[in-house]
This record gives structure tokens, C-alpha cells and sequence, in this order.
């Protein structure tokens, strides 16, 4: 079985509609989108919504797929990017390239870490990711869906995972910083409670009392004023 054949398939149709028109295609079930690639004039296409998010929990990131527009003969493209509603998160456009396949490509890969650090399982870390991704360059046939790396090595808070610890296909150019750090863990927040001093036995109700005390002495001088001036 060939390269080609192995493809996931998706059926385009031209589209004319544009603008704030593509309302009514969402509405009547098509992605809008446009196919482009080096050396060819960019044309608007239309794919069935429902088949779209299907190939796209089948194949992820980086994948090639063979699109066919009008129902002409199938070409390599990449999706490379997927304009997504912010509330609904369903797909509102999608860019798909058409690729040479003696062409490198440069794209993001996304990384993903396997187990556990000690460093946060046991001793109360965070776990954190400063980067998702790195980016490559390789023939399309060759691009890594995502690139996979062990936390189990972060024992202590001192310890890193940096890119040029990551283990990249022999056929695939990292072109990342090899310094930049993928993953580590923070140490736990010591946060300090200060003491409040434990009033005396008492001594609140002394206080309240002395309060009160003036609170009358107030009063009978305002009241020794008024018979003063009575008298006058």
C-alpha cells in the first residue's frame, strides 16, 4: 500500500460565497476555507463540517491529507490552521496547504509528557509546562504528530527538562533553542502565618468598662453644664 493511498481523505467544493455570507454555509452544514500553497493562486473551498471534525480527532496535528476539490484528482495538503469559535469552540475556517512532498515544511509540534515527577507526586510541586510545543523542519512525510518525553526524572525542584533533552526522529531538524526548558516543578508556597497575640483573661473587659466609664463622665458634664446654666 502506498504513502498516498494510507491518506486520509477529505472532498472540498469551490466556494464563491465569502465575506459575512459564510454564515448560511455554517448554517447548512460546510467549513468555509481556503487552499494555498508556493507557486499557486489561493482558491476558497467548502468541506462538509461533520466530516471535517471527524478527520481532525482522527489524525490531530501534522498530519497530510489527500483533499479533492470538485471531485478532481487528490493532493497533499496540511492543515495549518483551524479558526475556532471562542464560545461554541466548534471550526469557523480552516487553511489548508498544499504541499510538495520534496518540499521540507516548518511547523509547531506539540509535545507531550508521559508519568509522574516525584518532584510533585511526593514532594508537593507543581508540575509545569513553559513550552508546548517546539518547532521542526522535515518533509511532509516525516513531521511528528507530537513528540513525546518522561517527567519521571524530575526528582527535586532543582532539576529541568530542556529541548535538547527531548529525542527527536533522525529524519526531523529541531530548530528550538536546545536551552529552553520544556518542564520542571515548583516548589510548594510556604506561606507564613503571623502569631496574633492572645489577649490577657480579662482584659477585654476591663477595656470595655473603662470605655463606659468615660461614656458617663461625659454625660454628667454635659449635665452639670445645663444646671450651670439653669442657674445663671
Amino acid at each position: 500500500m502506498s504513502t498516498a493511498t494510507a491518506r486520509p481523505k477529505l472532498a472540498a467544493e469551490p466556494r464563491e460565497i465569502t465575506g459575512k455570507a459564510v454564515k448560511r454555509l455554517r448554517q447548512e452544514g460546510r467549513l468555509p476555507g481556503v487552499v494555498y500553497g508556493h507557486g499557486v493562486d489561493s482558491s476558497n473551498v467548502s468541506v462538509d463540517s461533520h466530516e471535517f471534525d471527524q478527520l481532525r480527532r482522527q489524525v490531530g496535528s501534522n498530519a497530510l491529507v489527500d483533499l479533492s476539490v470538485d471531485g478532481q484528482a487528490a493532493k497533499p495538503v496540511l492543515v495549518s490552521g483551524v479558526q475556532i469559535h471562542p464560545v461554541t469552540r466548534r471550526p469557523l475556517h480552516v487553511d489548508l496547504f498544499l504541499v510538495t512532498m520534496t518540499e521540507e515544511l516548518t511547523v509547531d509540534v506539540q509535545l507531550v509528557a508521559l508519568g509522574d515527577a516525584p518532584a510533585a507526586t511526593l514532594g508537593g510541586g507543581t508540575l509545569l509546562h513553559p513550552i508546548e510545543t517546539v518547532k521542526v523542519r522535515a518533509l511532509p512525510d516525516n513531521l511528528p504528530r507530537s513528540i513525546e518525553y518522561e517527567v519521571g526524572s524530575l526528582t527535586d525542584f532543582e532539576q529541568t527538562i530542556r529541548v535538547r533533552d527531548l529525542t527527536i526522529p533522525a529524519d526531523v531538524t529541531l530548530l528550538t533553542d536546545g536551552d529552553e526548558i520544556v518542564a520542571r516543578v515548583q516548589a510548594p508556597r510556604v506561606i507564613e502565618v503571623e502569631e496574633v497575640p492572645v489577649a490577657a483573661e480579662g482584659e477585654g473587659e476591663e477595656g470595655e468598662e473603662g470605655a463606659e466609664g468615660e461614656g458617663g463622665e461625659a454625660a454628667a458634664t454635659g449635665d452639670d453644664s445645663g444646671d450651670s446654666g439653669d442657674k445663671g
